[in-house]
């Protein structure tokens, strides 16, 4: 019997692994056809969650084939993290950040200012005119947000996530407003990464001035009691701490404390307008 189950165990795990191969050369092989049938991207498809392919490895490869040519080694791609989870990061934040410039139909020079300067501040000169090289490969392509963010949702841990939303916004506000359909893109790359809508609205209150917002970063209503803000003020500053994300590196890091600093600063707005301790 536990023969039977080992051969049954054994053929169902080849199954799923057959089916995920299956399913990423499929999404390669539109990617291609989506791009011209240009093969110079093809062998960058394998790199990614990179490393593993999906939807992410695939478009992440296809633009790195592009700017490298098929020959580019791991050294090439190095300005992307010096490790798989690093890079990971890196390949999202550059696929989504293509697919909220263009939600709106068309990709301002504010925003991709805005991106430049990100990357510039983040990784230094050198490293930033990669990403940028490697954004507007990627900003070409056809970008299946559903597919992207639940490759996202299944394998980044949640900080990281919550990371990834409040850079997107930082992206869709570059331009002194935040549209509605930058908004809707970014609450369902948010809803396939398996968010919160209460960790959403924290987040979209950073951007999007509203009445009680300083309630909404801390994902609580203004009818709350002074031990239930505590109580969430300590939960939110815990899940979005900068050190959360440090093992993607200072950079990553330091781009974290500035929302952990918005949710300070509700906090302490709460609590003057209350009188709290």
């Amino acid at each position: 019997m536990m023969k039977f189950i080992g051969v049954l165990m054994a053929f169902l795990a080849i199954n799923i692994i057959m089916r995920l191969i299956r399913n990423n050369s499929k999404y390669v092989d539109n990617q291609l056809n989506a791009n011209g049938g240009c093969s110079s991207g093809l062998i960058g498809a394998g790199i990614g969650f990179i490393i593993g392919g999906g939807p992410i490895g695939a478009i992440i490869g296809y633009a790195l084939g592009t700017i490298f040519g098929s020959s580019y080694t791991k050294e090439d791609v190095k300005f992307m993290g010096e490790n798989p989870r690093q890079q990971d990061f890196s390949a999202s934040l550059i696929v989504l950040s293509a697919a909220v410039m263009k939600a709106d139909n068309s990709v301002k020079k504010s925003e991709l200012d805005y991106v430049k300067h990100f990357f510039v501040s983040s990784f230094g000169q050198e490293q930033a005119e990669k990403y940028i090289l490697t954004l507007r490969e990627v900003l070409k392509q056809d970008i299946k947000v559903d597919e992207v963010s639940q490759q996202i949702g299944r394998y980044m841990d949640y900080s990281s996530k919550l990371q990834l939303i409040h850079y997107l916004f930082g992206i869709a506000s570059a331009d002194g407003q935040v549209h509605e359909l930058e908004i809707d893109l970014i609450q369902t790359v948010s809803n396939y990464m398996g968010l919160s809508r209460y960790d959403f609205e924290s987040i979209k209150a950073m951007f999007v001035k509203q009445v009680d917002d300083a309630y909404i970063i801390l994902g609580i209503t203004s009818s709350a009691t002074d031990e239930e803000v505590k109580k969430a003020y300590r939960e939110m500053a815990k899940k979005n701490h900068p050190d959360k994300v440090a093992y993607l590196g200072d950079d990553v890091r330091k781009a974290a404390e500035k929302k952990f600093q918005e949710i300070n600063d509700a906090y302490d707005r709460i609590k003057k307008q209350r009188g709290m301790n």
